[in-house]
């Protein structure tokens, strides 16, 4: 019988990545208790988008969406394109409910406060609260986001961050089709020229219902980061090139998180999930999908090393990062850094002509590619097929950057983290 206070697995962080992860822990028969600031009911502050697909898997739901668009679209290169698949919002008071109800059903019990200090001895490790509480547990998971508490990576000074800033709210006309949802707007005629020089961003906007719209201005990924006066303001200019003002905000949002950092050292006796673990998608900035998804093979892993009598936290830890992270994951991984290292040197006008090229590839390919669910093998195929299909000014934007990023190649066909 556990003590007070004593868990086989300690989770630190309660948003999506952390609550899925006890949710599965506690499925696969462990004790396992929480540590988060404000309770784990505390509203999430952000949305969270996701393609409806990518939910109809056994332990996944398309009931956790609180909207859906069948008429998605991009803008890019003079063209709209439609994607021909069903995007969706998660209702997040309807996610974090049932990941909590599963929880509570497992018996997972959640403590607010904020984790201090942390040390290992034997088969057990201690976290030390500010307050002075202490937990004794077999494992510690870090799932406090990208500025972990405990998980520790190599240094990277050159982080390209996504940035956004967004509103909800009610406008003088439509800022999109109603019933639509545009996941990219690239069209930049309401830039002046010099403007067009810096930096591209793009809208990412659709229909919420009732006359409510969300529009956001957002940065795919640059270092540094674009500042939200920046967004704001292309936000702005956007909406009154096409003759719209905004009449009632419901609600800001800001967005910044980093696209390429690190992955943390695999062999330290804390395991990382979520942000704390790297596993924003460099291609398209989502991760609570990946978080959801990887939650069961994960917890089944760290259960089964669990199993083993007197087994310290650092074996318990390191075959939990095996479950994470695989050669071939990170393999992928690698290659999707390559990919955005390359964007990353892309001015506007390039950014369009990608984009667009991007987008006509077969639906099996861009979405495998933005959801990670392709093999390595199907990866490469995917952007072997982008390039050829592509026309020459991308061909030369593709070679001219993979030519300035190439120091990732090596590591990124052997697997190795970068």
């Amino acid at each position: 019988m556990m003590q007070p206070n004593s868990s086989d697995v300690f989770i630190v962080g309660g948003g999506p990545a952390g609550l899925a992860l006890a949710a599965a822990l506690g499925d696969a028969g462990l004790a396992v208790s929480g540590l988060t600031p404000d309770g784990p009911d505390a509203p999430w502050p952000n949305t969270y988008g996701i393609w409806r697909d990518e939910l109809e898997m056994p332990g996944l739901s398309p009931d956790w969406l609180g909207h859906q668009w069948q008429d998605c679209t991009v803008y890019a290169n003079g063209r709209e394109i439609p994607l021909q698949r069903t995007y969706g919002l998660f209702d997040n008071g309807r996610l974090q409910a049932d990941l909590l109800a599963r929880g509570a059903r497992a018996g997972v019990q959640w403590q607010r406060g904020f984790a201090g200090e942390i040390s290992h001895t034997g088969s057990q490790s201690q976290v030390t609260t500010r307050d002075g509480r202490v937990f004794t547990t077999r494992l510690v998971v870090d799932a406090s986001g990208h500025h972990a508490v405990f998980v520790r990576r190599p240094p990277k000074r050159d982080v390209a961050m996504q940035a956004a800033y967004g509103i909800v709210g009610r406008f003088s006309r439509p800022p999109v089709r109603p019933q639509q949802m545009v996941l990219m707007d690239f069209r930049s005629e309401h830039l002046a020229p010099e403007e067009r020089r810096a930096p591209p961003t793009f809208l990412y906007a659709m229909d919420l219902g009732d006359d409510v719209y969300f529009v956001e201005e957002t940065s795919l990924a640059y270092y540094p980061a674009i500042p939200y006066e920046v967004l704001q303001r292309r936000l702005q200019q956007r909406l009154a090139y096409h003759g719209v003002t905004v009449t009632e905000v419901q609600h800001v949002e800001h967005c910044l998180f980093p696209m390429n950092l690190p992955l943390p050292y695999l062999d330290q006796p804390v395991m990382g999930y979520g942000g704390a673990a790297s596993l924003v998608h460099p291609a398209s900035g989502y991760q609570v999908g990946a978080a959801l998804r990887y939650a069961p093979e994960v917890a089944q892993a760290i259960a089964q090393a669990l199993g083993a009598p007197g087994q310290a936290p650092a074996g318990a830890a390191q075959a939990a990062w095996r479950a994470l992270w695989p050669t071939d994951r990170i393999r992928r991984r690698n290659i999707y850094l390559l990919g955005l290292a390359t964007l990353l040197r892309f001015n506007d006008a390039q950014t369009q002509r990608f984009f667009a090229s991007f987008f006509d590839l077969p639906t099996a390919q861009w979405s495998g590619y933005l959801s990670n669910s392709l093999s390595t093998g199907s990866l490469l195929r995917a952007m072997l097929h982008l390039f050829w299909r592509a026309p020459n000014p991308v061909r030369g934007s593709l070679i001219a950057g993979v030519g300035r990023a190439g120091g990732l190649l090596w590591p990124a066909l052997r697997g190795q983290p970068v």
